[in-house]
């Protein structure tokens, strides 16, 4: 058993980055500026897509996409229930309502199919599919279920990934990032859009920042004016200087940190692959996993006590286990709003009673890892039944 307890997750950072932060700090520009549109010309050059618009959070990347795309109050947009609140809760800032589609029970993404049968039933003004886990979802299929119907990506976990041979990023009308503390890619608290669609990229930087002119960040340098438009009541969404520089450091270590991710998956897979009360996350032939997580599902019938009392055996065992996800449609907001009963949509519900997320983060060590397998296999061995 460890003798101090490992974390969830851990960003991977060093002195490359605390360089990076003191160098802006002693320019004396802290807030949007140089670096923040440095880190975006490098994000977009990486997943392929013409424009790339930092801002605070994956939620305000989400919420200006659909500002974009003029969803309006009563629409009804598509999205998982299996997923994190951010979600569908920037449909409810549009006023409009999310309409929940359950998850394919092998990837734990939308099921297109369940897609285009509710297509067929209601008109919707968009459709946000997320990637769970970092495991894209069917873009292909979806594009074709989806039709003129604008999609904006989820990928707060999908970093990188590619579906085929393309970044997520580059497929979609808008894809949202997160930049949180937790993903391979991390800035503390940050996120991108990217999109090929240069109006809505525009209408996008403009809203990031009070619906203020463009370049308004210049106010306050040699070439700029103290003289300004507002041209929409916009929101405070812009990304600092100091976490792009963060940004622009972490971008340079993706790649690594990635393959990193990568082999603790399989480091996992190899040892878990062959345990009848254990099931795998889904990999996607011939797509690139961001592993972000690393979606471990427990045979409820095989364990005594079920998932929980895994959970909690691994806790005291020093091992840092996360739940994804509960679903929205069981979340008391949710499930007043809406009426939703658990089995309303039985796989998310059904798999989310038996999931649970294993750390795997780039700062593993080889040690931690093992130590990780140990846990899980003694206390499979511990609650078999």
């Amino acid at each position: 058993m460890r003798d101090h307890f490992l974390p969830f997750a851990l960003p991977d950072t060093d002195e490359a980055e605390v360089t990076a932060v003191a160098e802006v700090i002693r320019s004396g520009w802290l807030t949007t500026g140089a670096k923040v549109r440095a880190f975006e010309a490098a994000f977009a050059e990486l997943v392929g897509a013409r424009h790339a618009i930092a801002v605070s959070s994956c939620t305000a990347a989400l919420h200006l996409a659909l500002d974009a795309l003029g969803v309006k109050p009563g629409d009804r947009v598509i999205t998982t229930p299996y997923t994190f609140a951010a979600t569908a809760e920037v449909i409810r800032y549009m006023g409009a309502h999310p309409l929940f589609v359950d998850v394919a029970p092998d990837t734990l993404n939308l099921d297109v199919e369940q897609v285009a049968a509710a297509l067929r039933k209601e008109r919707v003004a968009a459709i946000i599919p997320v990637h769970i886990a970092g495991l894209p979802c069917d873009m292909e299929r979806l594009a074709e279920v989806a039709g003129d119907i604008p999609i904006v990506e989820d990928a707060a976990h999908a970093l990188p990934a590619r579906f085929g041979d393309r970044m997520i990023g580059s497929l979609s009308r808008f894809t949202c990032f997160s930049f949180y503390a937790t993903k391979t890619l991390a800035t503390g608290e940050g996120g991108m859009i990217t999109t090929d669609d240069s109006a809505a990229a525009d209408r996008c930087r403009i809203m990031s920042l009070h619906g203020i002119s463009r370049d308004a960040w210049k106010r306050y340098t040699a070439e700029g004016s103290w003289a300004y438009d507002v041209i929409a009541p916009g929101y405070k969404y812009n990304l600092t200087d100091i976490a792009a520089a963060i940004g622009l450091v972490q971008l340079g270590k993706l790649d690594v940190m990635w393959r990193r991710r990568v082999q603790i998956a399989a480091r996992y897979d190899e040892a878990f692959g062959s345990h009848a009360a254990l099931q795998l996350p889904t990999h996607g032939a011939g797509h690139q996993h961001a592993w972000h997580l690393y979606m471990l599902r427990v045979d409820n019938a095989r364990i005594r006590g079920g998932r929980d009392a895994f959970a909690d055996e691994l806790r005291k065992r020093n091992i840092g286990i996360s739940v994804h996800f509960i679903p929205l449609h069981i979340q008391p907001y949710y499930r007043d709003t809406y009426g939703y009963a658990p089995d309303d949509f039985p796989v998310a519900y059904r798999e989310f009673r038996r999931e649970i997320s294993l750390p795997i983060y780039s700062r593993m060590s080889d040690r931690d890892v093992e130590q990780v397998i140990e846990a899980v296999l003694e206390v499979a061995s511990q609650l078999a039944s």
